[in-house]
C-alpha cells in the first residue's frame, strides 16, 4: 500500500485522486459494437459471443429447461442463502415506497406527486470468474415492488454456451424468466436499442467492466437512461484504535480481490495500530484463492495517518466513497460528519460483505467520486414522479393575479390570457 503520514491539507486533493486512464481507444471499440449491434441484431450478438466468450449459440434466450435444470444444480444451502437474503432486500425496499401526499398550497389550489413505475428496464449481470448472481436480487427485487411491467436480463454466457447456475436460480426466484445469452458491450446496447430477441428497454442497470460501462455512459447520450455512472468498486475504511486490526484487513481483502483495478483506502488516527493492519493483510493475502488480483489492487491502494478524526473525514468526503466503514468508537455519533458515501457500515461487527450479500440494503452504488452527487439505488431508481395539480374556481382566482403579473413580466401574454379568459366567465 501506499503509505502518506500526516499530509498538509494542500496534499490532500492529490492523495485523494483515483488512477485514471485514456479510453479513446477503449471507446472506439465499444461505440464500434454498439453499432454493429444496432444494425445487425442478434446476428453481431452471436457473432459477439464467440469472438469475447468462446460461446457459439444457436439461441439467445435462456429457454424453460434450462432454468429448471438451474435449480438442480444450486445447494440446498446456497438456496437457503439466497432466499434469507432476498427477504432482508423486500423488508428494507417495500417501506421506500411514496405515499400519495395531497397539499393544499392556498385556498382552492391542490398539488400532489404520484410515484410512476417505468415500465421496461434491462438488467446486467457480470459473469465470468465471479457470477453475481447477488445482482439479480439487488435490482430484480425492486423492480419488481416498484411495479416494472417487463425486466429484461441480460448476462454472458461460458464457453459451453451454459449461465452460472446460481443467476439463473435468483433469477427464477425473483420472477425474471427473459433471460438472453448476451454479455460485454453488445448487451448494453441490445437492451438499448432492441434485437429481434431482445426487446429494447427504457432504463438499463446493473455493474460490469470497462466496456460496459463505457457503453452504459454512450448509449444514455441516445436513447436510454441508466442506474448511474460508474467505475471500479472501492472502499474507504476510517480507523483508530479501538478496531481489530484482522477485521480492517479483512474489510479491505474482500474489496481488493473484486478485480486488480479495486479501490481501496485506509485512513487511521494511530500509526502502530496502522503498521498491524499492513501485517495482518500480508498474513491474511496467502490464504487468498484470488490473492494475485487482490495484490494487483492493493499496488494502488492508500494508507493515510491523520492527527484526528475530523480530518479523516475531510479526507472521505472528499473521496466520495462507495463504500465507507467507520471502524472506531462512538460510530453512528459520527456520522454526522459524513457528507458523500455510497453505503455506510458502522462499528467492528458492519463489514461490507453483509451489505453486499444480505443486510438489506442495496449493492448497486455510485463509484469514483459519484457519491458526492448521486444515491445508490432504491425503489426510487424503478420509478419516474408525476406531479398533479387541481384548481378550483376559488383557486383560479386566488393565484390569478400572482400568474398574471409572472407572465406579463417575462413577456408571456398567452400565458396571462389563459387565466384572463377564464376570469372573464
Amino acid at each position: 500500500m501506499q503509505v502518506y503520514k500526516y499530509p498538509e491539507n494542500k496534499q490532500r486533493n492529490e492523495i485523494m485522486q483515483r488512477s485514471s486512464s485514456d479510453n479513446s481507444l477503449l471507446e472506439k471499440t465499444v461505440k464500434k459494437i454498439l453499432v454493429k449491434v444496432k444494425l445487425e441484431g442478434d446476428k453481431a450478438l452471436k457473432k459477439y459471443s464467440k469472438e469475447f466468450d468462446g460461446a457459439k449459440l444457436k439461441k439467445l434466450q435462456v429457454s424453460k429447461k434450462e432454468l429448471k435444470q438451474s435449480e438442480t444444480l444450486v445447494s440446498d444451502e446456497l438456496k437457503k442463502a439466497i432466499q434469507q437474503a432476498k427477504k432482508n432486500i423486500e423488508t428494507f425496499h417495500t417501506v421506500q415506497g411514496e405515499e400519495i401526499k395531497k397539499i393544499e398550497t392556498m385556498p382552492g389550489v391542490v398539488c400532489w406527486r404520484r410515484s410512476v413505475a417505468i415500465e421496461k428496464i434491462g438488467v446486467y449481470i457480470p459473469g465470468g470468474s465471479a457470477p453475481l448472481f447477488s445482482t439479480v436480487l439487488m435490482l430484480a427485487i425492486p423492480a419488481t415492488l416498484a411495479g416494472c411491467k417487463e425486466i429484461i436480463l441480460c448476462t454472458p454466457p461460458s464457453k459451453d454456451g451454459s449461465i452460472a447456475p446460481a443467476i439463473l436460480y435468483t433469477a427464477a426466484l425473483c420472477g425474471i424468466t427473459k433471460i438472453f445469452k448476451a454479455g460485454g458491450a453488445q448487451a448494453i446496447a441490445a437492451m438499448a436499442y432492441g434485437t429481434e430477441s431482445i426487446p429494447k428497454v427504457f432504463k438499463i442497470f446493473g455493474p460490469g467492466n470497462q466496456f460496459v460501462t463505457l457503453a452504459k455512459q454512450i448509449v444514455q447520450q441516445q436513447a436510454v437512461a441508466i442506474d448511474m455512472p460508474a467505475g471500479p468498486s472501492e472502499v474507504l475504511i476510517i480507523a483508530d484504535e479501538t478496531a481489530v486490526p484482522e477485521f480492517v484487513a479483512a474489510d479491505l481483502l474482500s474489496q481488493a480481490e473484486h478485480g486488480s483495478d479495486s479501490q481501496v483506502v485506509l485512513i487511521t488516527t494511530n500509526e502502530s495500530w496502522g503498521e498491524k493492519v499492513i501485517f495482518e493483510i500480508e498474513k491474511q493475502l496467502e490464504e487468498l484463492p484470488r490473492k494475485e488480483i487482490a495484490r494487483l489492487a492493493l499496488k494502488n491502494s492508500k494508507l493515510v495517518f491523520v492527527k484526528d478524526i475530523d480530518e479523516a473525514f475531510a479526507l472521505s468526503n472528499l473521496y466520495a466513497p462507495e463504500h465507507l466503514i467507520l471502524s472506531c468508537a462512538d460510530a453512528e455519533q459520527l456520522t454526522e460528519k459524513i457528507i458523500s458515501a455510497g453505503s455506510v457500515f458502522l462499528g467492528n461487527y458492519s463489514p461490507e460483505s453483509a451489505g453486499d450479500y444480505a443486510s438489506g440494503t442495496n449493492h448497486t452504488l455510485p463509484t469514483n467520486g459519484y457519491a458526492a452527487i448521486y444515491s445508490g439505488v432504491s425503489l426510487d431508481s424503478f420509478v419516474k414522479k408525476i406531479t398533479y395539480q387541481q384548481l378550483t374556481k376559488e383557486g383560479l382566482e386566488n393565484i390569478s393575479a400572482t400568474v398574471m403579473e409572472m407572465a406579463t413580466a417575462e413577456g408571456l401574454e398567452a400565458h396571462k390570457n389563459a387565466i384572463a379568459i377564464r376570469l372573464k366567465k
